[in-house]
């Protein structure tokens, strides 16, 4: 790798780092109700949408009813976008004159929007009219985002409270509709909004027009053999989508091909931008947590933990991806990485962004639940393939989706510590809260639940024929494992990326990765909600001599540890029926030049 490489790497973390405190601390704020800059602008809508809604904002709701509130909001939403899709031939703002869309891939993309999956079988441009992609898609990255968001924020306060509580003896997390309504109108809405308009500076499109042809300054020859002189150019309200699906960890494409697509991602710094969203308001969240448990050392932990895995799952992608393609040795052909090219394996990957900004991407938007992409995954090395798929198999706990990876990570951290707990045998202790057996029984589901889907799904759709039908690539024939692998575990994980030499446009599909979707966002959900109702009843214990430190280096390893461990165990046969022995067939490939 060049120096310029190592730069762009060393950038890209120290920038990130550097604004998770004043991000965190400012989300500290709104979530404690404290005054922001924001009040002015947004405090009268916000009383304004609890008079409409006939909300009560000090009310206390216990875990039940807060989950409750989120399941029927998410319901709502999801058959809003279903029913847009499946009426938008006759709905307005719709210059292209799409027709309605099927009603599986309706389905499969309800779910998917709805769950801050964001997957994608359908091309957005050829697909979706433009009042479907504002009304259904960009509304959905804003609310399930905040869904997240205010999932984490109760398990937060169910770790700090100290009962009895000032709530009549209500065990409260909080409130679903104030959390949904503030992290809307005073976090994602204007971090979308400032990215937004940056993005239009940098030539992401921002229009209602028809789609443009234009003619090509050289003509060109089709499949056919037949000359083409011109191309449809698409438009649409880009950027205000483009803005959000990074920020909120949605990463479904206004395009077909994503953040590859100029008209998404034009130029370097909307790239490096772009890529930056992924991960902001993971990472300070992380800072939030601190500040709401009043130790900031704690969030600094886990933000640590975050980072050391993923910089070191970034470094081997990069170094498999630079690497190159042993067959491409023979023919010649110069891999080495120059000042004058990137050098490794430039398929599927934009000579615009190189191997640094590609593996980068997809390292960030794996190690996230976004699934954005600027170059295409299913082209990675075995090794890079297959760091991108653990990354996801992990539990989307390293950063992972707006919210959801926080309190996936405090569910691993609740592990760990029960763990620590059995070696000196004493009751383990979280933060001052009493880990007992049925934070443990909610802990388990949320990390087994997951990888259940996934292997089941993968596993019937490698022996059904509906499964079977649409795997392209099956030479080698690991790689057509590897495809459909790396859909359940997208969809299991609310990921949204794929392998996309798979055909997931079907029947099939769309019904099978649309129920793994569900199950892999509320069956985790619920749990890390009884996890926080549960220690909201609980007093904090003070500490004492053998109380585990939750902020030191050893508890970071160990942490880290345990995230590794399950991943391994659940995951390293199936992965060895794919990316392994592709990896070993290509090596014996090599070996026999």
């Amino acid at each position: 790798m060049t120096l310029n490489g190592w730069l762009q790497l060393i950038l890209y973390f120290v920038v990130l780092i550097a604004l998770a405190k004043p991000l965190g601390a400012f989300m500290a704020r709104v979530y404690e109700g404290q005054s922001t800059r924001l009040d002015r602008i947004s405090g009268p809508l916000e009383r304004l949408i609890y008079r409409l809604s006939g909300v009560n904002p000090q009310a206390e709701m216990n875990w039940k009813t807060y989950a409750l509130a989120l399941l029927l909001f998410n319901l709502f939403g999801l058959i809003a976008v279903y029913l847009l899709q499946r009426l938008q031939g006759a709905l307005p703002l719709n210059p292209q004159g799409l027709g309605a869309v099927s009603p599986d891939s309706s389905f499969n993309t309800a779910v998917s929007f709805t769950s801050n999956t964001n997957w994608q079988g359908y091309a957005g441009e050829t697909t979706m009219s433009y009042l479907t992609q504002m009304l259904g898609m960009t509304v959905q990255n804003f609310v399930s985002a905040a869904t997240g968001m205010a999932i984490v924020v109760a398990l937060i306060r169910g770790l700090r409270a100290a009962p009895p509580l000032a709530t009549g003896g209500i065990e409260g997390v909080g409130n679903f509709w104030v959390d949904l309504t503030r992290t809307t109108l005073y976090i994602l809405l204007p971090l979308a909004l400032i990215l937004a308009v940056v993005l239009v500076s940098q030539g992401v499109v921002q229009n209602f027009n028809s789609y443009q042809t234009v003619l090509l300054l050289q003509a060109t020859v089709d499949g056919n053999g037949n000359a083409v002189t011109q191309q449809v150019l698409p438009m649409g309200p880009a950027a205000s989508q483009i803005a959000i699906k990074q920020l909120g960890t949605n990463g479904g494409g206004f395009f077909n091909v994503n953040s590859a697509h100029p008209f998404e991602n034009a130029t370097p710094l909307s790239n490096f931008l772009e890529m930056l969203s992924i991960l902001l308001i993971p990472a300070a969240l992380c800072y939030t947590f601190g500040k709401m448990v009043k130790d900031t050392r704690q969030g600094w932990a886990l933000l640590t933990a975050m980072t050391v895995v993923f910089a070191v799952m970034t470094l081997i992608a990069v170094g498999a991806e630079q690497n190159g393609n042993p067959a491409f040795t023979p023919m010649g052909v110069d891999q080495t990485a120059s000042e004058l090219q990137s050098g490794g394996n430039m398929e599927g990957k934009e000579v615009r962004n190189g191997i640094v900004n590609s593996v980068l991407w997809a390292s960030a938007t794996t190690v996230a639940s976004n699934g954005s992409v600027n170059s295409m995954h299913d082209s990675y090395t075995p090794i890079g393939g297959f760091v991108l798929l653990f990354n996801i198999q992990m539990g989307e706990v390293i950063f992972g989706g707006v919210g959801s990876g926080l309190y996936g990570m405090l569910i691993f951290a609740i592990i760990a510590v029960f763990i620590a707990g059995l070696m000196v045998g004493r009751t383990p202790e979280y933060l001052g809260k009493k880990i007992e057996a049925f934070e443990m029984k909610m802990a388990s589901i949320g990390i087994l639940v997951m990888p259940l889907t996934v292997l089941v799904g993968t596993a019937i759709g490698v022996l059904t024929t509906g499964g079977l039908a649409t795997i392209y690539n099956t030479t080698p024939a690991p790689h057509g494992f590897s495809e459909v692998l790396y859909a359940f575990t997208s969809a299991g994980n609310n990921n949204g990326s794929a392998f996309a030499g798979l055909g997931a446009n079907t029947l099939f599909y769309n019904t099978a990765l649309g129920v793994a979707m569900l199950i892999g966002r509320y069956w985790i959900a619920i749990p890390a909600l009884a996890i926080a109702g549960s220690l909201a009843g609980k007093k904090i214990v003070p500490a004492g001599p053998g109380t585990l430190p939750t902020h030191t280096p050893l508890f970071i390893v160990m942490l880290i540890g345990v995230v590794l461990l399950v991943g391994v165990l659940t995951f390293i046969p199936a992965l060895a029926l794919g990316p392994f022995v592709e990896q070993l067939m290509m090596m014996g490939q090599q070996a026999g030049q």
